[in-house]
């Protein structure tokens, strides 16, 4: 069974972070391994509080990993501090990682910062070099690209800016984009390819991104081209979203296992 592994922060309400990369990651068919960067207090409403854990711990947990398994794909998401940022490109850079998705986890939902302004920088210059393919959304994109996003010639230009800063590819959400939602672009530096989907209208998307990324690394790991992978999770995440769980009082939480039948 392939294994993959997500480095991100951890969701008490279990619907994003470490939790919903594991879920996706086994309802995709992969051994899914994790390394928590930080502990937030969170539920559907809102993030309250976040702990980050030392860079010694995060850095030991990397190293547990790769010197028993053998890591197909690595999927990173929350990383918080510039610290933990360098510690976990500092680690993952002499394992040579080919299949490596950098979900860059800025802000939440309820808009609790999940990125300090100066680890930013620090994804840029040592995270996303590493990369084969960075998968922001469109508040993101336009964070990373100084761009104002609003339609798809605008992501094309945001994808472009991206991309120099080091990146094989860059997968730009369209989730958020009004003029064409559930649409997706990937840009290889040189071409573009557009991933039409439907688009559900439902609050309940709470851990979207982080499912998408780490359906991709799941796919990625069983063997896909880049390409063939992001069709297979955003089909999956897609679904996912369709068959949404309508709990909690905020935003719920998009359904991992919505093919398995209840009781």
């Amino acid at each position: 069974m392939k294994q993959v592994l997500t480095i991100a922060g951890s969701d008490s309400g279990g619907g994003a972070g470490i939790q919903a990369d594991i879920k996706a990651m086994s309802a995709n068919r992969v051994f899914a391994m994790s390394v928590i960067t930080a502990i937030t207090a969170q539920n559907t409403e809102e993030v309250t509080e976040v702990f980050e854990l030392p860079a010694s711990i995060i850095a030991a947990q990397i190293d547990a990993v790769f010197d028993d398994f053998e890591v197909a794909a690595v999927k990173t998401g929350m990383l918080s501090s510039a610290e933990i940022v360098k510690t976990v490109a500092k680690m993952l850079k002499p394992q040579k990682v080919v299949n490596l998705v950098v979900d860059p986890v800025m802000v939440s939902k309820s808009g609790h910062p999940l990125l300090k302004p100066d680890a930013i920088e620090a994804v840029i210059k040592q995270l996303i070099p590493l990369a084969l393919v960075l998968t922001p959304n469109i508040h993101e994109a336009q964070q990373l690209s100084g761009v104002e996003i609003k339609t798809l010639p605008d992501a094309r230009q945001a994808a472009k800016i991206i991309h120099k800063m080091g990146c094989k590819h860059v997968l730009i959400k369209g989730g958020h984009l009004l003029a064409d939602r559930g649409t997706d672009l990937l840009y290889d530096g040189k071409f573009f390819e557009v991933f039409k989907g439907e688009y559900i209208n439902t609050p309940h998307t709470h851990g979207t991104g982080c499912t998408y990324a780490s359906a991709i690394a799941a796919h990625l790991a069983l063997g896909k081209p880049l390409s063939q992978a992001v069709k297979a999770a955003k089909a999956y995440t897609t679904e996912a979203i369709r068959h949404a769980l309508a709990i909690g009082h905020g935003k719920g939480p998009t359904n991992h296992f919505y093919f398995l039948k209840p009781e």
